[in-house]
């Protein structure tokens, strides 16, 4: 007897925001047979802030995780961008429009709140058996039965592991993407953007007795702070209680090969000399940091793939569309790639391999052009915040005067900001979209 579409057996490599997405909305949709192996011993639930952008909303309402999430977020009212040396106000948008135009408001929140939303999910599904403290490493086949050895970190022996189907969820590092690029003849090493990042959290009960900085961490407001070639984005998450910032500044941290080093502890006077000129509220912020907890992340990715599927192998996330940060959809692109998946294979007709690559192949089909898209609007909004003085910058802080005078309606040198921009982004729903267009793509393959 043929065997069911539900019936397949689903090797999910990596359990990030892509990896419990693929296995939580697989599980939803009648698949029996998912295992997901994560190198980690936990998940761990470390992190900073994150966007919880209306597309991701979407769908995590879709999988039933996202109240005990939104829950614990905070609503985005509204944008600033300032000036990093004296805190004069650039720009100025109201972002109270996004619920009535996209169905769900823009939070920010913890992104251990996100990651542990989808793994209580998880966790939910008896379809879904976790692996943890295990390296995934070697895909030897990429179908009809893709083949990989997995090997304990506890010391037991490495075995191989056979599956219809699997999805590389394992991130920038990815050996999954490492292992087709190199089989299909494709040089796709991991770029040096040349810019690194802090993460900070501040606490409020670390600042109570500084009112200015309290007004921050009790607001709804997402500051920007820019200048030459460096930001800070920052905002209150954990129903403000804790005070996210997130920096972006040229690198100078990290000297290792760009397949090596991706973290490091940071020097807290370093971090103060980078912003040494930048406003007093800024210092004052970056001085509650303790010394020891500066963490310094090096922002790498890598150029767009010919392709992310092979045979009956796919990619997800950061595995085939690493972002620089500025757009804020590095994770909703990612869980928006594990919901299309879903629906692309509980759509088969049949469990032919020839089958399972042309479903995968919608997948590819619905996301990849989409991904790559906001991927290089990132990159181009980062450059459009770093500039130093001169022409392009005067043309960059008039079209910012000219929409604070207008009220903040008109295009935003910022684009995470911009209305068109959002509703691009936001006004995707990626599920409808793949059940609606699956059957005349899966024919098209």
């Amino acid at each position: 007897m043929a065997k069911a579409p539900q019936d397949l057996q689903i090797a999910i490599l990596g359990a990030g925001m892509g990896g419990l997405t693929c296995a939580l909305a697989l599980a939803q949709r009648g698949f029996k047979n998912i295992d997901v192996y994560e190198n980690a011993h936990d998940l761990g639930f470390v992190g900073a802030g994150i966007q919880l952008a209306p597309n991701m909303a979407r769908v995590l309402d879709g999988l039933g995780v996202w109240k005990p999430i939104e829950a614990e977020a905070v609503n985005i009212g509204d944008t600033s961008v300032r000036v990093g040396a004296d805190n004069s106000e650039l720009a100025h948008v109201e972002l109270g429009y996004i619920k009535e135009t996209y169905g769900y408001r823009h939070m920010v929140g913890h992104r251990s709140s996100l990651a542990n939303g989808l793994y209580q999910g998880c966790l939910k599904e008896s379809a879904i058996k976790f692996h943890f403290a295990t390296t995934a490493s070697a895909v030897e086949s990429f179908g009809p039965r893709p083949t990989f050895t997995a090997t304990p970190r506890d010391g037991g022996s490495p075995y191989k592991v056979e599956c219809d189907i699997l999805l590389g969820a394992d991130g920038i590092k990815s050996e999954t993407r490492q292992a087709m690029m190199k089989l299909l003849d494709v040089n796709t090493g991991v770029k040096d953007t040349n810019q690194a990042a802090y993460r900070i959290m501040i606490h409020k009960d670390q600042i109570k007795d500084d009112p200015e900085l309290l007004a921050l961490i009790n607001s709804t407001t997402v500051t920007r702070w820019i200048g030459e070639k460096r930001h800070i984005i920052a905002y209150a998450v954990s129903n403000n209680t804790i005070y996210n910032l997130s920096t972006t500044q040229p690198d100078t941290n990290f000297a290792a090969a760009t397949n090596a080093t991706y973290t490091t502890k940071g020097d807290k006077k370093a971090m103060l000399n980078v912003f040494a000129d930048f406003c007093p509220m800024v210092q004052r912020l970056l001085d509650y940091v303790p010394e020891g907890e500066v963490c310094e992340w090096k922002l790498r990715v890598h150029d767009p793939l010919p392709t992310w599927i092979h045979k009956s192998v796919a990619l997800v996330g950061d595995a085939c569309h690493p972002t620089l940060p500025h757009l804020a959809q590095g994770a909703a692109q990612a869980i928006e790639d594990g919901a299309v998946i879903a629906v692309a294979l509980s759509r088969l007709p049949d469990t032919t391999p020839e089958s399972i690559n042309k479903a995968l192949r919608v997948y590819e089909k619905v996301r990849k052009e989409r991904a790559e898209t906001l991927v290089e609007m990132a990159a181009a909004s980062g450059r459009a915040l770093h500039l130093g003085d001169g022409a392009a910058k005067a043309e960059r802080d008039r079209q910012f005067a000219e929409l604070k005078a207008k009220g903040g309606k008109g295009p935003v040198p910022d684009k995470w900001a911009d209305a068109d921009v959002q509703r691009n982004i936001y006004g995707f729903d990626c599920t409808k979209v793949t059940e609606e267009q699956f059957d005349e793509l899966f024919s098209q393959m």
